[in-house]
């Protein structure tokens, strides 16, 4: 068995031995409390025999004072019986303390005594001591008073119930005491201390007895027990008992619960199998939307790990941004209880930044009180469903685009055929009208020049309509040597009017060291053409106070092929990439077909060129193409030529 079971399995004991600690502690404690206590009542019981031999000693003192007293006011008078019983002060005297009054001559003869031998006391049968005190020159007072009274008088009521008072002598003999049949104990049973008397106590010489060595002792008569004491040994006796039951009972339920958790783990353990092994993404939310559990799939769904997940609050990281919108408001219906049956679709975002297509299910979580404590959705991921119905609608666009681009190739090819013919008669009909004016002597050179001219424009526009229908049926161009510096000029002469007069300023920044390039020149003016005509129409949403509209074409070397760059300073493309503006029948113009930057496309790659689009550095939008340089042309570039 692991050490770590053996210790939960033992867990049991520690109320036990945590009660037995305490017990200990408690009974030391005790222990410690009565030891304490019965210094403290040593140090009383010391003090309060002090109090009481000072007190005791006091009376004594004033009970000299008054027989003095008594002795003054006797002075002079003749000793009698009766002058002795009808002073007051011996009358005072006797209910106090006084047993009896005698009156001595010098020879110790009894001249007077109150009272008599016979009035008996109770007290007489004790140890008695005198005072005495001078009466004139030759008398002599003596009183006698008993200790035992002594000692139930001049003693406070609260000390002699709490104190048993006794004289003893230094024979350890007992003189008077304060109780009435005063019993030696043995010693240390009771606490007790001694004090020595002093002061005027002597013997009385009617007696035998001394008191040589006389002390004052006070013994308690509740003293504190010594040890621990039985009301602690009984509560002690009854707990331990108790804790042992219950630490029984502790274990035993102990036993209970851990059976209870293996069989809980259990299931649990199953059950997190049985979700984390779902193809269906499970999620746990509560009325906030917080996110309560995720099982294995939702983690995998959006690559993110449950302890990231678990506990977030909308929106959530794995929302796409440009859809917080769209997903905040979606999410308010479902928290409300207002997301369809059916499911509804989505769009989440992976951690590693692709997209992911979800179908969601959302439905109520009920706990095991049957209350409702938030939803549970079910996540199945689309994404290659959508994916395949993305590519068959494609295809079946393609398809389309193909069956439009045939039959648009089929127009363009009758068309070309018809218009050859136009073109064919307007060349002859030019020429005869030359020879025509030739005959009858006019030499208007005017005339002459648009004449030529507009043979000159038949002829092009017959080549163009030629190239058009044999790059429509699949035929190669005819790649030759030509000058694109050249090429571009004559492009931009024939749009330069209608530039101007739509308020554009055409500028060429042509680079004079490109070589000549293996090319069908009539292909690359019509590219040329076109991607000036699409700037300019772009230029047209530019308000005039907005600066000028301009449009540049440039060419320059860029490695082993001449760069061609259309660039205008219009609204720009708008975040369309060239795979957009090239697709057939796409256009951004209310007007257009579509086919222009597809048809250019199509020319600049049969040249084993490229067409690119991008945004242009002053704000509008950057066309270019590049053709390669034949082997001939690239061995005439020297390293100037190319750096330059």
């Amino acid at each position: 068995m692991k050490p770590r079971e053996l210790l939960s399995r033992s867990l049991w004991l520690a109320p036990l031995l945590l009660s037995l600690i305490f017990v200990g502690g408690v009974l030391a404690w005790v222990r410690a409390n009565g030891i304490e206590e019965q210094e403290l009542q040593r140090q009383t019981l010391i003090s309060d025999a002090l109090s009481t031999e000072v007190q005791l000693r006091g009376r004594i003192d004033d009970e000299i004072t008054h027989l003095r007293k008594l002795a003054a006011s006797l002075s002079g008078e003749a000793p009698s019986q009766a002058a002795l019983a009808a002073d007051p002060e011996v009358n005072a005297g006797l209910r106090r303390l006084w047993l009896s009054v005698t009156w001595l001559d010098a020879h110790n003869r009894v001249l007077a005594e109150v009272p008599r031998q016979a009035a008996a006391n109770r007290y007489e049968d004790g140890l008695s001591l005198h005072l005495t005190a001078r009466v004139g020159s030759d008398g002599v007072l003596v009183v006698r008073y008993a200790p035992a009274l002594l000692l139930k008088r001049g003693v406070p009521w609260w000390l002699a119930r709490k104190y048993d008072l006794q004289l003893v002598d230094s024979a350890d003999q007992v003189i008077a005491s304060s109780t009435e049949s005063p019993l030696r104990v043995a010693q240390g049973a009771r606490p007790s201390y001694r004090v020595a008397l002093t002061g005027p106590l002597r013997a009385s010489p009617l007696t035998e007895a001394t008191l040589t060595d006389a002390a004052l002792e006070l013994t308690l008569r509740e003293p504190i027990p010594d040890g621990v004491r039985p009301l602690a040994w009984v509560l002690v006796a009854g707990f331990l008992p108790a804790i042992a039951v219950a630490s029984w009972l502790l274990r035993r339920q102990m036993r209970h619960v851990q059976r209870a958790e293996v069989a809980g783990r259990t299931e649990a353990a199953w059950r997190r199998a049985m979700e984390d092994s779902a193809l269906v993404a499970l999620r746990a939310r509560d009325f906030d939307g917080r996110l309560l559990y995720v099982n294995r799939t939702f983690c995998d769904m959006v690559g993110l790990a449950q302890e990231q997940l678990v506990g977030l609050l909308p929106p959530m990281p794995y929302w796409p941004p440009d859809a917080f919108e769209e997903l905040t408001e979606r999410n308010r219906r479902s928290l409300a209880g207002q997301a369809p049956r059916e499911g509804f679709e989505a769009r989440w975002r992976h951690s590693s930044g692709r997209m992911v297509d979800v179908m969601v299910f959302e439905s109520p979580l009920v706990d095991a009180g049957g209350s409702q404590i938030g939803w549970m959705g079910s996540i199945i991921d689309i994404t290659e469903r959508k994916q395949l119905e993305e590519r068959e609608r494609r295809q079946v666009e393609t398809l389309a685009h193909n069956a439009r681009l045939t039959m648009l190739g089929e127009v363009a090819s009758t068309l070309a055929h018809e218009l050859n013919q136009p073109l064919t008669a307007i060349a002859s009909y030019g020429a005869g009208v030359t020879n025509s004016l030739a005959k009858l002597g006019v030499q208007d050179e005017l005339v002459l020049g648009a004449l030529q001219r507009l043979g000159q424009q038949a002829e092009h526009a017959g080549r163009i309509v030629a190239r058009i229908r044999e790059f429509l049926t699949r035929r190669e161009p005819r790649h030759e040597r030509c000058d694109l510096n050249e090429v571009i000029s004559a492009a931009v002469d024939l749009l330069r009017r209608d530039c101007q007069r739509r308020g554009v300023t055409l500028e060429l920044s042509l680079a004079p060291t490109v070589p000549a390039v293996l090319a069908d020149a009539v292909l690359i003016e019509q590219v040329v053409i076109n991607l000036v005509r699409n700037a300019t129409d772009a230029l047209q949403a530019r308000e005039p106070g907005e600066g000028a509209r301009r449009v540049t074409v440039s060419s320059r070397l860029a490695g082993d092929f001449v760069r061609i760059d259309v660039c205008d300073n219009g609204p720009g493309l708008s975040g369309r990439r060239v795979e957009q503006l090239c697709a057939p029948f796409y256009s951004t113009k209310a007007d257009g077909m579509g086919m222009g930057l597809a048809i250019c496309r199509s020319i600049i790659e049969a040249h084993q060129g490229v067409l690119d689009a991008s945004e242009s550095s002053t704000g509008g939008a950057l066309f270019s193409f590049s053709l390669p340089l034949n082997r001939q042309s690239s061995r005439e570039l020297t390293p100037e030529t190319v750096h330059g």
